[in-house]
């Protein structure tokens, strides 16, 4: 995941994040920090208010 240090700094600012990824590892690492797994590209869209 490209953007997994900024989410990691995102979900230690106390921020909501839904996160979608082909690596199942880099998503598990963020669920277990408190992000939201999303299981497709809709529902990332349909979760969030910004993308």
């Amino acid at each position: 995941m490209m953007g997994k240090p900024m989410a990691k700094n995102l979900l230690k600012a106390g921020y909501e994040l839904t996160v979608l990824d082909l690596n199942s590892v880099a998503v598990d690492e963020l669920v277990s920090q408190g992000a939201v797994r999303a299981g497709s590209a809709a529902e990332v869209v349909s979760r969030c208010r910004t993308v």
